[in-house]
């Protein structure tokens, strides 16, 4: 059972590494992540060390826009949802406290935003 909050680099390390495992396991979203991500795993894993350390560390280590390059995924609710689903449980696994709290309402935030942006741009393409 998890004891203490999210406070340190080493901290965001630990929560990225263990939720893009289980991603990477997943039947669902699994198949996605591994064909995009193919070879380019430690530089996607740096990239989201830096992403979290920024938003809830507030040590701003990230800069970008993280949506464009999930635009033309091929992911609907379903797949958000998965991906809720185990963000949720690895933050609740490894953590308690505030910032495990904020890691989690902002992850809901992100991938609510993603889903409504990738099917506004399939939708506009379709017109």
């Amino acid at each position: 059972m998890a004891t203490q909050d999210i406070s340190s680099l080493g901290d965001i390390k630990l929560l990225v590494n263990t939720f893009y495992a289980k991603v990477q396991e997943d039947d669902l979203i699994g198949p996605i992540f591994n064909e995009r991500m193919l070879g380019r795993w430690p530089e996607h894993l740096e990239k989201m060390y830096r992403f979290w350390q920024t938003i809830l560390l507030e040590e701003h280590t990230y800069s970008g826009s993280p949506f464009p390059p999930h635009k033309q995924l091929p992911v609907n609710q379903t797949h958000f949802d998965r991906w809720m689903e185990i963000f949720t449980a690895t933050v609740d696994f490894l953590f308690v406290g505030k910032l495990a709290d904020e890691a989690k309402v902002r992850a809901a935030n992100m991938a609510y935003m993603f889903n409504y942006k990738i099917e506004y741009f399939r939708n506009a393409e379709n017109i």
